[in-house]
């Protein structure tokens, strides 16, 4: 297919069963699934190459076809409908949630719900990247098994007629009023018993227990402002990019998506950065989910016993916790839209970021106020991290944008040192656990020195990037967020004012400006980044700006697509790009919007 034919990124919906996820297009196809593990390799790709990459589609044949899309409310259940003068038709989708990760399944009811229409649909499934056809086994008129040759296989069953042809499997009919064909994709053991669930099984228990799962989950949510309906979608994708076996939360659903159209930023985002997952645990937390939060740091305590020192921790895990992220290249695949190279793995887990000790310790800090269970042992291995940043914040590094150019001490790098320590010392003081308290407030206030005098930019009247910098960095926005400056702090008014000038345009806002000068050792053009808008927006409202922080909320709302999901990045034509959808704007948008409805209401910062 031509390049131009890639549906745009803000036009998939995403379902998921806490394992794995899959993205499902306005046409009915299911474009981008990794089997059975968020990182695992994917069994459709067509999101990365149209030709080569498989999917699953279902799609009507009668004419002009209107489609609209949606969620069932407060669930991870889609619904694709499709409009046109001869009827309408309705396709949900959906994946048993919380079942072993073995026993992966993807569930596709299509009903019709007026008039007639015709159907065709092809699932066409190539195991490992795309790298792999399946071997195809015709089990019966209504069940083909799909095999890699190795250790997956996938058995598809329809109570419609299936046909194999070529290396896929194929199925065409008619339904009138009423009528529905359901199709079940689900990991099986070729050499195991036949299924023990039926389609009835998954058309009707699997598909009331998972509604009731996550509105039941929903439920919990300690929010009933104004912007409920987008705060508990941006909580439900929080969740289905959380790890129900583990507790970890990726960063992103997909991989290769490129910050901008035809460049060569294409990352794997399917990993679990210490980073990203520790914002992940503040929204969860400060919207009532304990649980999850608590899950989270018991993966965060298992990292830290398998560390010989502090200085070992990685940014970034694989979901199960394991450290090899190998980088590589799949050449096989074209890209999104032409977008090479395709990535997976990530080399930057081996670069040293000092800020990714300042967010685990906060998070640890945040779950002990809350629940008050964090062990002697777990706090030895803390005080070991806040002991290691109280030697080492001087220490250069490649920063919360892991730039792939020379390391420096970025301004972000120490002001998330000085949030290590200081929360260091607020859990030891609370808990009354033994500590160097006096050394690490010695090191806490000479770090905050540092970045007072040694950040500031006199021409620029603004804190800047690195130490000597004269370029601007969106993660200074962080700076009142993470209560190191307040904000009314002149200084921080006057670098906020800065940024305005020189990082935002309307509501979107870029991490930084390679035409002014910044460097981050890589070629191609950057777009805004969607987390920033939204420290942006909640910036103003602790300033007390709140009917400008209220508007810029409202119309970054507007660049949503139509599900309410947010990728990584916007571009100023207003299409998304970057891996979708991205955790890190979800947990960023649910903390602007808790800001400002609360400072409105009258509630201190």
């Amino acid at each position: 297919m031509p390049k131009q034919d890639y549906p745009r990124i803000s036009d998939y919906g995403l379902i998921g069963n806490l394992h794995t996820t899959a993205l499902v297009s306005r046409r009915g196809s299911i474009d981008f699934m990794p089997f059975t593990r968020f990182d695992s390799p994917t069994i459709f790709a067509a999101l990365l190459d149209r030709e080569k990459g498989g999917s699953f589609d279902i799609e009507p044949v009668d004419g002009d076809v209107r489609v609209k899309q949606l969620y069932l409310p407060d669930t991870a259940v889609l619904l694709t409908r499709f409009l046109s003068e001869a009827g309408i038709a309705e396709l949900t989708d959906f994946m048993p949630v919380k079942e072993q990760e073995e026993r992966c399944s993807v569930v596709r009811m299509l009903r019709c719900i007026k008039g007639k229409l015709k159907f065709r649909v092809t699932c066409a499934p190539r195991f490992d990247y795309a790298r792999t056809a399946p071997f195809l086994k015709q089990e019966g008129p209504k069940s083909v098994l799909m095999a890699d040759g190795g250790t997956l296989s996938v058995r598809l069953r329809s109570d419609a007629a299936l046909r194999v042809e070529g290396d896929g499997v194929e199925a065409a009919f008619t339904l009138e009023e009423g009528q529905c064909v359901s199709f079940v994709l689900e990991a099986v053991n070729p050499d195991g018993p036949e299924p023990e669930r039926d389609l009835y099984y998954y058309c009707n228990t699997a598909f009331e227990n998972t509604i009731t799962f996550w509105e039941e989950w929903i439920s919990q949510a300690q929010y009933r402002g104004r912007w409920e309906e987008i705060i508990h979608r941006s909580l439900i994708t929080l969740k289905l990019l959380t790890s129900y076996r583990y507790g970890s939360t990726v960063a992103a659903a997909t991989f290769g998506l490129p910050e901008a159209v035809g460049g060569e930023r294409n990352w794997d985002y399917r990993y679990t950065w210490i980073r990203d997952a520790a914002f992940s645990m503040y929204a969860f937390v400060r919207m009532g989910f304990h649980e999850e939060a608590g899950a989270f740091v018991k993966w965060i305590m298992a990292r830290c016993r398998d560390l010989d020192n502090a200085a070992n921790i990685q940014l970034m895990y694989a979901v199960d916790g394991s450290a090899d992220l190998d980088e590589h290249e799949l050449d096989h695949l074209e890209g999104y839209r032409g977008s090479r190279p395709v990535r997976v793995g990530n080399a930057a887990s081996n670069q040293f970021q000092l800020d990714v000790y300042g967010e685990l310790i906060d998070t640890v800090y945040l779950y002990n106020r809350h629940d008050d269970s964090i062990t002697y042992e777990f706090w030895a291995d803390i005080r070991e991290i806040v002991n290691f940043v109280c030697e080492n914040w001087r220490k250069k590094g490649h920063g919360i944008w892991e730039v792939r150019s020379q390391a420096r001490e970025f301004l972000h790098s120490k002001v998330m040192s000085w949030v290590a320590i200081d929360r260091g010392i607020r859990i030891a003081e609370a808990r009354s656990f033994p500590a160097p308290i006096g050394e690490w407030r010695r090191s806490r206030d000479a770090i905050y020195e540092d970045i007072y005098h040694n950040y500031w930019n006199e021409d620029k009247q603004a804190f800047v990037q690195y130490r000597g910098a004269g370029v601007l960095d969106a993660s200074a926005l962080l700076m009142p967020l993470v209560r190191l400056l307040s904000p009314h702090e002149p200084r921080w008014q006057s670098t906020l004012r800065a940024i305005e000038k020189e990082l935002v345009t309307d509501t979107l806002v870029y991490r930084y400006r390679l035409d002014n000068g910044a460097v981050d050792g890589l070629d191609g053009a950057e777009e805004t980044f969607s987390m920033c808008s939204f420290w942006y927006i909640e910036n103003l409202a602790k300033a007390g700006q709140t009917d400008k922080a209220r508007l810029y909320f409202e119309k970054m709302l507007g660049y949503a697509n139509h599900l309410g999901l947010f990728s990584e990045m916007i571009a100023l034509n207003g299409e998304q790009i970057g891996n979708f959808p991205q955790a890190f704007t979800h947990l960023a948008l649910i903390s602007a919007a808790y800001q400002l409805e609360h400072v409105e209401e009258g509630g201190r910062q």
